[in-house]
C-alpha cells in the first residue's frame, strides 16, 4: 500500500501539563498524513524556526523573537491566572540574596528564562550569574544559589522539598502586573498558512476537540500521567485543574505585557506587536 504523503508536520509538547491534549491527541486522531514531534519547548521552537515543522506548540518567547515567521492559533495556549504550579525559581535563600550568585537556569524554555530574568532584575533589582543547562533533580551542584526548572522537573523538584524557597513565576507575574501569564501559544509558520490553509483549519478544530475532552475526563488522564513523576494522583488532579488553555482577551493582555518587556530589553523585535492571531 503506498504511504500516505506528510501534508503537515506537528510539534507538541509531552509534559504533565499538556496532558489534557496530548493524550487525547495519541489516542484518538489517525491522521498519517500529520507527523508529530514530541520534544520539550526549546527544540520546537528551534524546529518550527528552521522550518522543520509546520506549526507547533512553541514558547511565547520564540514568537516574540521571530513575528515575520508565525500566526498564532486563536484560543489555545498553557497560560496560568497567578501560580502555575510547575514553573520555579527553587533557592536557598530569598531572592534579594541572590545578587551576584549562580543560578541555574533550564535549557527547556525560552520564555520561562526569559520570565525569571524579567523577574529577577525588573522586579527585585537583582542581578545573579546565570549559566543554562539541563535539570537533574536528583543531582544538583550545591554551587548553585538557585534554579529555575519547569514542567516535569519542577514538579519532581517541589516534591523533593530540598528547597526552602519556591517562587512560582506565574504568581509573582500576576501580582506584579495584574494579568495572567501566556507560558505557550500554538504558532503556525505564515507559509504553511499561505500554502495549505484548510489543513490549518482541521488541525486547529482537532486542538480544540481534543483539548475539550481532555478536560472532560481529567481525572482519567491524571491517573494516567501522574505515575511518571511520581506524584499522587489527586495532587496531579489539582495541579492540571489550575491550568488554563485558551486565549481569551486578558491572556492575549497578558501576552501583550510580556511582549512589552522583551522589546525594551532588545529581546523580542517591535513587529511582535500587535499580535497575529487566526481564528
Amino acid at each position: 500500500m503506498e504511504k500516505k504523503k506528510i501534508r503537515a508536520r506537528i510539534g507538541m509538547v509531552n509534559f504533565i501539563n499538556t496532558a489534557p491534549l496530548y493524550e487525547v491527541w495519541q489516542r484518538t486522531v489517525w491522521r498519517p498524513e500529520w507527523q508529530v514531534t514530541a520534544a520539550p519547548p526549546a527544540v520546537l521552537n528551534d524546529l518550527l524556526c528552521r522550518g522543520e515543522l509546520d506549526l507547533g506548540f512553541i514558547s511565547s518567547h520564540e514568537y516574540g523573537a521571530h513575528p515575520e515567521l508565525y500566526k498564532i492559533l486563536g484560543g489555545l495556549s498553557i497560560s496560568a491566572t497567578g501560580p502555575v504550579g510547575s514553573v520555579f525559581l527553587f533557592a536557598r535563600e530569598e531572592v534579594v540574596g541572590l545578587q551576584g550568585k549562580k543560578v541555574l537556569l533550564s535549557a527547556q524554555s525560552q520564555t520561562s528564562v526569559a520570565l525569571v530574568k524579567i523577574i529577577l532584575e525588573d522586579f527585585y533589582g537583582v542581578h545573579p550569574l546565570y549559566e543554562q543547562g539541563a535539570i537533574d533533580p536528583k543531582a544538583l551542584a550545591d554551587d548553585f544559589a538557585a534554579v529555575l526548572a519547569i514542567g516535569d522537573d519542577a514538579l519532581r523538584l517541589r516534591e523533593q522539598g530540598a528547597f526552602p524557597v519556591q517562587l512560582d513565576l506565574s504568581e509573582v507575574w500576576q501580582h506584579r502586573t495584574g494579568l495572567p501569564f501566556v507560558f505557550a501559544v500554538w504558532a503556525v509558520r505564515e507559509d504553511f498558512c499561505r500554502l495549505d490553509p484548510v489543513t490549518v483549519v482541521e488541525i486547529h478544530q482537532e486542538l480544540q476537540r481534543c483539548l475539550q475532552e481532555g478536560q472532560d475526563d481529567l481525572l482519567q488522564i491524571c491517573e494516567l500521567v501522574a505515575p511518571r513523576i511520581p506524584m499522587e494522583v489527586a495532587a496531579c488532579h489539582a495541579y492540571l485543574q489550575k491550568m488554563e488553555y485558551d486565549l481569551g482577551p486578558q491572556k492575549v493582555k497578558g501576552l501583550e505585557r510580556f511582549f512589552e518587556f522583551l522589546i525594551s530589553r532588545g529581546e523580542a523585535t517591535p513587529g511582535s506587536l500587535p499580535l497575529k492571531i487566526c481564528e
